[in-house]
This record gives C-alpha cells, structure tokens and sequence, in this order.
C-alpha cells in the first residue's frame, strides 16, 4: 500500500506541475517563475469596480461572508488585471489593480499584510478578487479594499489583509496574463473627477522632473521622498514618491524630459505616481543610437544632460586658494574653476541649517544652499567627496568667516535651490571617513576656519551643568579645557538633541570649528560630538544636588509658599496654562489696552539652607514684548517689605528672545553659597513703563543643595 501510495503522490505532481507550468501563456515573461503557485478560475458574481466603490458611502463597508463556502455560484468578486509589481521595492504591502490591461474605466487600490506579491500576482496577471467578509473603506481619502480587524483608526479606514488570507481572497487566473498598456493622462487631468483612475498604470509624455531635484538619486536609502515632476499641461508640478528601499533607490533619476510610466494615486489632496521600475521611464539616454541624448530641450530651456560632469576646461581650486579669491564681502568668482572637496557636516540632525562645510588637505569652507535635508541628497552626505562648479559662485566673509554662495544683500548668501544642478556634481567615489584634524584652544587660527576639528579634554563649565544644549533660539555654551581656555559651543533649538541635558563629565568634542566677529565657536552635528564620559578636570564626579524645594505652580494662583506684593500698577503676578496645555507658570504682564506701569514681587517661603555645603536655585524663563529684563534677588532676612529688605542679585540666565512665546530658557544652577547655614527667600521683580511692557514667565523652580 505504500508503494501504491507514492506513486500515485507522483503522478499527481507531475500532471500537477505540467498543469500550473500552462498557467502563463505568455512565454515573453520570463520572471518570476510561478511553476508551483495555485491558480485558479472562479465562478460567482462579479461586480464592476464602480459598483464595489459605490458601497463605500462615508463609512467601511464589509462584505457578507461566504455562507455556502461550497458553492462558488453565489459568491462575489471583482475580476481585474494587476497594474503594479512590488518586485522593486518601491510599492510595498499594495497590489494595484485596474479593470482592463488596455483603456480601463477604473482601478482599485488592495492593501495587503504581505511583500514580495509578484511572485504569485505579477504584473498583468488576471485576478479574482473574492470581496466576502472583506472590507472597503478609505486611507488617506483613497477608497481601497481591506478588513475590519479592530486595529482601525476610524469608521472609514480599513486595516491590511492579514498575509495568511490574501491567498483566499486574491486568485490568479490560470488562462490570461497580459501586458498591462499603461492609459496616458497629463497632469492637468489628475483631478477629483479622474479619481476612478487611481491604481492604474498611466503614461506621462513630455515629462521631467523639476529642475529643483535634478541630479538627485530616486531616494536616500531607507526614506520615502516626494520627486516633483512636471509636463507642459500645466504649471502645477504632481509628485512621484520614491521609496528609500527600492532597488533603485540609490541611481540618479533621469534629468531629461520623455516618456514617465507609473502608478497613479492620491494622498488626500496630494495627487502622486508610484514607479513599478525604473527602466520603465524613458527620460535620458541616446534612444536612435545615434550618440545624442533626444531628452533634450526640456521645457524649462536645459539644452543638454546637467548632470554628466567633465574636467574638460576646468581649473582645480584647492580650499585655501577660494578663499584667498574673497578679496570683499562679496566676490565674483569669473573663472571655469572647480572645488572637489570631501563633506564634512550637514543638517542632518537640524543644528546646521541649509550649508554644509566642506573640506580638502588645505582647509576647509561653508556652502549655502537654500535647500532643506540637504543630507538626503547623495551629493552632501558627510564623507562624499563633491565636485563644485565654481564659476558665478560668490565668496566673501560673513561676520568674519569666508563662505561661498550667492548674493544677498551685499553678502554671501544660499545659491537657489533650483540652481543646485549647475554647480555640484556627484563624484561617484565611496564614501570615506571623516578624518578631523586635532587641535587644541589656544592652537585655533583662521586657517582651521570651516574644518572637521578633533579638541581633547574638554568640559563644561559648571554654571552651564544640568543645561539644554539649546533653550529659546541658538545657544551658546562654554567648554573648557584643564588649564581654564574657553571656546563657544553653539547649538540651534531646531537640533535634534537641543532638549538634551549636557553631559557633565570630560571628553574629546568633535565639531565644525567657525568664527563670529572674531570670537571662535563650534557647532557639532550629533549628540556625541560632545561624549563626555570621563571625570572631571578636578577628578570629580558630577552629581546633580539633591532638590529640597521645588514649585511647578497651578490653576487658581500661587499656594501660600508665594508672597505677592504689589508695589505699582494695577496688574499682578497670576498662573496660567495659556498655550502650555496641562502646563502651569507663573506669569506677569504690565500691559492693559496699552502699557502701564508696574512694580510687582513674586517671593518664595524661606527655604533652609543650614548644613548644607553646596546650594543653588534654578529655574525657567519666557520673555515676551519688549521690556524691562526680568530681576532676581534672594535674601535671608525678608522684612515683609521689598522696599526695606537687603537682596543680593542672582547672576540667573533668562530668556532674551521677546519675539516669541515658547522659548523656554533655564537658569542654569545658580549659585547660592553665599546663603549656606540661612534660610534663604528668592524674589523676583517685574517692572514696566508706559512705554514698554513686557511679559515673563517662570516656571520649574527648584531649590537644591546638600
């Protein structure tokens, strides 16, 4: 019976698999190989794309399920060809589909819980879709096919079909695969009314992508981007959205105008194109063979490919000698000349702001560039060397440190982001290590200007400790070496570790060394340009001191710890949560249907200082308006009139951006050993004049010691 049994498995895989191998009858479709996946051709009710839109009606609609799973003849289906592939990389986790493979009527969006889909649905594959017990609802306001699982956001979203369902729900035919004709819309046409399109694949002639973009790869590696595209239907520019996964992620995107073949969509109102592969664009390249790229004219005017770089006519300039060309603040630079220089920092992480530096053996430089996410553009990825076109450049001091750019203002300012094309060119070489050159304080000169710089030993100086790198706008801090010399750390709120707290210990600080009037500064571009794990120059271990008191203040004014004394003007101190959310501060404004004057006190309870050795306070500000500089005093012997008391004032860090709420700046810890052994009160005082009045804010109020 065994024997028996085998053999009989046998011929039902050989009939089996001569079977499926007559699935395709298109031999041109020579991948992937489908030899052991199910088809099948269905029976049962079939309803058009339109009608199974229809049931979508501002909420999810579900299908019923399949109450006689043994009787196809009443089950419901919609019957499409499959428009896209995910075997690029760049459509994930969707199966597109459209209801003719050439001038269909409508398409369909499928979002399923499984990759790699073109190894059972490739592309001009006729599908049943079995609609029972699946759902149709909306995600970004396209209305696409799903399940009702629970994990919903709303009523109208639906969630991906599980990956072990999509196969009892999606079948490919085993009689029909076509070639999908892709139905050729401008991008005038993608509007509300031509919706019933979305998820077909569509031709775009007498395309390009805008000049913003060009020389730029498809997508950063692992980030989705939007690629502008343009035709001469219209001056609205649609988006292609690149996957930073694809497979060809990393290949420059054609820079000449042709033929664009993707698949059409919508993000609510953002309509945009998903490319199935990019050889199916026809946008660059000699299509005669003839040795003339035919791409050429553009519409915008760009006569020849502005990507393909050549040393034909071009003059080397080192770092050192471009800067020697700044003869004023801004200089023209007339000769073919060109800069291949390595990147040595960008703005990836928000602390450097539309330039990056680069640098070669003699020095290094900043470059302005009005373009964002500079980092996402394989051009200036730190540690790329680039090529700089340098004529019709400007280079010039800007507060006393050269740079090179455009004009603004009679200084060098950003070269236009739609000019970006012209003047960097991607060298193609692999990336390398960044190496810095190594110096101390006291070495700095204008030559190490614009370098990657290596500084051994630094710390922070303690009245920065238990700080934010950034607090209301760029910030300075002060590093310090063992011997006592100084340099300026600067840090813009928009970094993405300006929120951190500095590390208090000692270590080797990696940064941009730049210049300001004179006074030398370092901007970092990561949290561990500043890794500061060791001791201490003194050997010690910084610990934070203990908090002994602390008011974060509350709805319905101050508790009695709070003394308030109005000394002139009808306004007072007051809490509020006003733009903070659950946030309470304290807060007090001189103006009243215009500026009045005041003098108002906000005094702490007596808080005891006796046995300790070390003590300070800290606390945050926000300034508004212009106006008198909020005053902070401290006392150990309050007479219960400011007027008659003796204070002593606290050197307190405050907030100097009047031009904006929300800038919260700390205190730092300040110093309160002159109070150790008392009991110590901490005042602040508001004054504003009838021509000025500011408002300020206090809030975390701690008093600390040991």
């Amino acid at each position: 019976m065994k024997k028996y049994n085998s053999k009989l498995v046998y011929i039902f895989v050989v009939i089996a698999s001569l079977f499926i191998t007559g699935c395709v009858h298109d031999d041109k479709y020579d991948e992937p190989a489908l030899d052991g996946f199910e088809c099948a051709d269905k029976n049962g009710v079939v309803l058009p794309f339109a009608d199974v839109k229809l049931k979508y009606q501002n909420a999810a609609y579900v299908f019923p399920d399949d109450t006689t799973p043994n009787d196809e003849s009443d089950d419901l289906y919609m019957v499409g060809y499959v428009s896209s592939t995910d075997e690029t990389g760049n459509i994930y986790k969707t199966i597109y589909v459209q209801d003719a493979l050439e001038n269909p009527t409508h398409g369909f969006t499928i979002s399923v819980d499984a990759v790699s889909t073109y190894t059972k649905y490739p592309q001009g594959s006729k599908v049943y879709i079995k609609l029972n017990s699946l759902a149709i609802g909306t995600y970004g306001g396209v209305v696409q096919i799903g399940m009702i699982t629970g994990e919903e956001t709303s009523a109208t979203a639906v969630s991906r079909i599980p990956e072990k369902l999509v196969a009892k729900h999606i079948f490919r035919s085993c009689s029909e695969r076509g070639k999908v004709i892709p139905k050729v819309m401008t991008l005038a046409q993608m509007i509300t009314t031509n919706d019933k399109y979305i998820g077909c694949l569509i031709q775009v002639n007498d395309a390009e992508f805008d000049n913003k973009i060009l020389c730029s790869n498809y997508a950063p590696n692992g980030v989705t981007v939007d690629r502008q595209i343009r035709d001469a239907s219209t001056a609205t520019a649609r988006v292609v959205r690149n996957s930073g996964y694809a497979s060809f992620a990393n290949q420059r995107m054609p820079s000449g105008n042709g033929t664009f073949i993707g698949i059409y969509s919508k993000y609510n109102s953002t309509y945009q194109m998903y490319i199935n592969r990019a050889t199916d664009l026809d946008m660059e390249g000699d299509k005669n063979g003839d040795g003339v790229d035919e791409h050429f004219p553009r519409l915008d005017g760009i006569t020849a490919n502005p990507c393909m770089y050549s040393d034909a006519g071009l003059t080397a300039k080192t770092v050192a000698e471009v800067k020697q060309l700044a003869n004023s603040p801004l200089t023209l630079i007339t000769g073919d000349f060109v800069l291949k220089a390595k990147v040595t920092a960008n703005d990836k992480s928000g602390n450097l702001f539309k330039y990056v530096y680069v640098e070669d053996a003699t020095g290094g430089i900043r470059v302005n560039i009005d373009k964002a996410d500079l980092y996402n553009d394989a051009r200036f990825v730190v540690g790329k060397e680039v090529y700089i076109k340098l004529k019709n450049l400007y280079v010039g001091a800007v507060s006393g440190e050269i740079q090179l750019g455009s004009p603004f203002s009679g200084a060098v300012g950003r070269i236009a982001e739609a000019d970006v094309y012209k003047y960097f060119f991607d060298s193609n070489k692999p990336i390398t290590a960044v190496v810095p050159t190594e110096r101390s304080i006291t070495q700095f000169t204008s030559a190490d200007v614009g370098r990657w710089i290596k500084i051994k030993d630094l710390q922070f100086i303690e009245g920065d400790l238990e700080k934010t790198y950034a607090a209301g706008g760029v910030t300075n801090r002060t590093l310090e070496d063992c011997s006592g010399n100084k340099v300026i750390l600067r840090t813009s709120n928009f970094a993405d570790f300006s929120g951190n707290t500095i590390e208090a210990g000692k270590g080797d600080v990696y940064a941009i060394l730049s210049v300001f009037n004179g006074t030398y500064q370092l901007w970092i571009t990561n949290i561990l340009g500043a890794d500061l794990d060791d001791p201490r120059c003194d050997g010690s271990v910084y610990t934070p001191l203990p908090v002994i008191y602390s008011e974060n203040f509350a709805s319905g004014g101050f508790s009695a710890d709070w003394t308030l004394v109005n000394v002139v003007g009808a306004q007072v101190w007051l809490t509020s949560n006003q733009g903070n959310g659950t946030n309470y501060y304290a807060v007090m404004n001189g103006f009243a249907s215009g500026n009045k004057a005041n003098e108002d006190w906000l005094i702490s309870k007596e808080v005891s200082l006796v046995g300790k050795t070390k003590a300070a306070v800290s606390f945050t500000t926000d300034v508004r308006y212009a106006g008198n500089a909020l005053q902070v005093y401290a006392t150990d012997n309050y007479t219960g009139n400011p007027a008659t008391t003796v204070w002593t004032v606290l050197p307190a860090a405050l907030d100097t951006n009047t031009g904006a709420f929300g800038d919260w700046v700390s205190s730092g810890n300040v110093n309160l050993s002159a109070f150790l052994g008392k009991n110590v009160r901490i005042a602040f005082k508001y004054t504003s004049t009838t021509s000025a009045a500011a408002t300020w804010e206090v809030d975390d109020f701690k008093i600390k010691g040991e």
